[in-house]
């Protein structure tokens, strides 16, 4: 996994509960420790971070240790931050007697099925493209599963929809120009913000879908349900064009865990999913961690714990 710290980008991955921001959190504590200039953002509603480093983070950037910012990203904050920006956009370019109604189809549409996952995406790209700048690596501790496989399959399917609307905005700027009879192209503000948005939205892709730039891990654990939603993810990420790199399976029951009658059958059901795994899953790197004796909550716990997502001391 030492590797993970060659890249600029990483988004970890996975079911709820797996040990998504445990592990996120150990990976940037490491790469801060490493010398990294390091951002670790958390777009998982359940904002487990703030619980792990034992401070309120929130969606400013916070110094968590030398090296090491956190950020929390509210959904319901970007959304009504995308909302109100769209409003923005739109002074100006929507007549007076026009504004109050334009507004409420906005506001309507702020509650619609995906407007939190745009107001996310639009802070990913802010994110993706801008504090790059500022740090060695940006590591995104993401929401469960589905939920990010459609926030990551978002930049293609924006950029296909804006596209769309660039063409049919030149095509009403083209009539019009007909229209007034002189040829001369129409200065259109609309057509300037669709396409500023476009330009983002392709930069940003660009940056997603590099695979020296930017890595995917997926953690699960050894259980039916995890893997087979682990493959699905995987197959679904990839028809976006993004590939995951590693897999960490987590909480494997060590060898020492006990020689009963329930922890041998425990045992016996985890090798055949593990087997699974390693079948299923044969172009990615997997790491197995154990299980441990208590949860990891706290930031001296997960300094306690770091090393074995570098150095793994199980062996499967």
């Amino acid at each position: 996994m030492e590797k993970l710290l060659n890249y600029e980008i990483l988004f970890f991955g996975g079911k709820g509960g797996v040990g998504k921001s445990t592990s996120s959190s150990a990976f940037a504590l490491t790469a801060a420790e490493k010398g990294k200039r390091t951002l670790l953002v958390s777009t998982d509603p359940a904002h487990n971070l703030s619980d792990l480093f034992d401070t309120d983070i929130g969606d400013k950037r916070k110094q968590l240790t030398e090296n090491l910012w956190g950020m929390e990203i509210s959904s319901e904050k970007e959304s009504k931050r995308y909302i109100n920006q769209v409003k923005d956009n739109l002074k100006g370019l929507v007549k007076s007697h026009m504004a109050e109604e334009v507004n409420r189809q906005i506001d309507m549409a702020a509650v619609s099925p995906g407007a939190e996952e745009a107001a996310l995406f639009d802070k990913l790209v802010q994110i993706v493209l801008e504090e790059k700048e500022h740090f060695d690596i940006i590591v995104f501790d993401t929401a469960p599963t589905g939920h990010t496989v459609r926030l990551l399959s978002l930049p293609e399917m924006m950029e296909a929809w804006i596209e769309g609307m660039l063409k049919r905005r030149q095509s009403i700027n083209e009539n019009y120009s007909q229209w007034l009879n002189d040829g001369e192209p129409v200065d259109d503000p609309i057509y300037r913000v669709l396409m500023n948005r476009k330009d983002r939205f392709s930069e940003a892709r660009k940056v997603l879908i590099n695979n020296k730039r930017t890595a995917y891990i997926y953690v699960l654990i050894p259980e039916k349900l995890p893997v087979a939603e682990t493959k699905r993810a995987l197959q679904m990420l990839e028809q976006a064009k993004l590939k995951v790199d590693t897999l960490i399976v987590n909480k494997c029951l060590p060898e020492h865990a006990g020689d009963s009658m329930f922890i041998e059958k425990r045992k016996k059901q985890e090798r055949s999913y593990i087997q699974q795994i390693k079948e299923e899953f044969p172009n990615q790197k997997k790491i197995f961690l154990p299980l441990l004796e208590e949860d990891i909550t706290s930031r001296k716990a997960l300094g306690d714990i770091k090393e074995e997502y570098l150095f793994p001391s199980l062996r499967v």
